[in-house]
């Protein structure tokens, strides 16, 4: 058996897939990678299906050891990542040789790192996913962050490297970007036309209330154009909804299934994996496309995630 030992966890480090959908009725949150973007090209340059269970690190990466040795490539934010105590390239696969110790420090872009290993890590999978829900405490190794002292089971590496590299085009496409797409909220209709300007002409905070349930926002208030309660209803990943104060909260993969609150917008799905790269006191700004646009966008950015010629110099 293959395995990885954890030898400092880093600032939360959980087993991360692309979430368990279709459970929301059930008050179950998908969960899943804050940026699925990045998780997939880390398993893409490995070898593994899109959908294979890797490691998401947050603003403090950690250390890890490999007794039989890997096959591992990390994407998303630059945690200067180090193996042996020497840099180790990232958005390429890379040999670890039995007994090797990965080690990842702060960020120094973005939020999140994502650490893809040949054969994936290996957990049960809980309603058809194996990623960690770490606020009901479901999935994953334990349904927690990782800690000292753990050891996980991680799939046989390929007798061979695979050779790729991510491209300079999809390193382009897939920058993460704080202007993010949005189309009308269900209750839009509900705000001042002020708010609805303001909303899209003023920029956001990201304050130090962010994890991965939803990110509160500082900036204008949004009011409505008369004060009324609503019945709570189900509610969308990537929701912009809104406090009776008027403040916004960004809601995202571990969020509550259904809410009192008036949404303004919600963020499209193409723009989804930007959000799990935002740290606190960044600054975002909301542009809005149409339903059409959004959908253009989805099917756009799968079928770049899809090509292997254009992922891979």
């Amino acid at each position: 058996m293959n395995t990885l030992v954890v030898a400092r966890p880093g600032l939360q480090t959980s087993v991360q897939d692309l979430g368990r959908h279709g459970y929301g009725p059930m008050g179950v949150s998908p969960s899943g990678a804050a940026d699925a973007v990045s998780l997939r090209l880390a398993n893409r340059l490995v070898g593994n299906s899109a959908t294979a269970a890797a490691l998401e690190m947050t603003l403090l990466g950690g250390s890890y050891v490999f007794p039989e040795g890997a096959v591992v490539a990390l994407a998303g934010a630059d945690f200067g990542a180090t193996l042996n105590g020497r840099p180790l390239e990232t958005d390429v696969p890379n040999a670890v040789m039995p007994g090797g110790k990965l080690s990842l420090g702060q960020t120094r872009t973005g939020a999140r790192c994502y650490l893809g290993i040949a054969g994936g890590v290996r957990v049960a999978p809980v309603l058809g996913s194996a990623s960690t829900h770490l606020l009901s405490g479901l999935g994953g190794f334990n349904g927690r962050a990782l800690q000292k002292g753990d050891v996980l089971e991680i799939g046989a590496p390929a007798k061979r490297l695979p050779r790729r590299k991510l491209s300079n085009k999809a390193r382009t496409a897939f920058q993460p970007s704080k202007i993010l797409r949005v189309t009308e909220g269900p209750q839009f209709d509900w705000f001042l036309d002020a708010a609805q300007g303001t909303l899209l002409q003023s920029p956001f905070r990201v304050t130090e209330e962010a994890d991965r349930m939803g990110l509160r926002l500082e900036g204008p208030a949004l009011g409505l154009r008369t004060a009324k309660e609503m019945i709570s209803e189900g509610v969308s990943l990537g929701a912009v909804q809104v406090t009776p104060s008027g403040q916004a909260i960004l809601l995202f993969v571990e969020q509550q299934t259904a809410g009192g609150y008036p949404k303004i917008a919600n963020v499209i799905g193409a723009d989804l994996f930007c959000i799990g790269q935002l740290r606190p006191r960044d600054e975002i700004r909301f542009e809005r496309v149409t339903f059409a646009e959004a959908r253009q966008l989805w099917i756009e950015q799968q079928q770049l995630l899809n090509s292997e010629e254009f992922l891979f110099a």
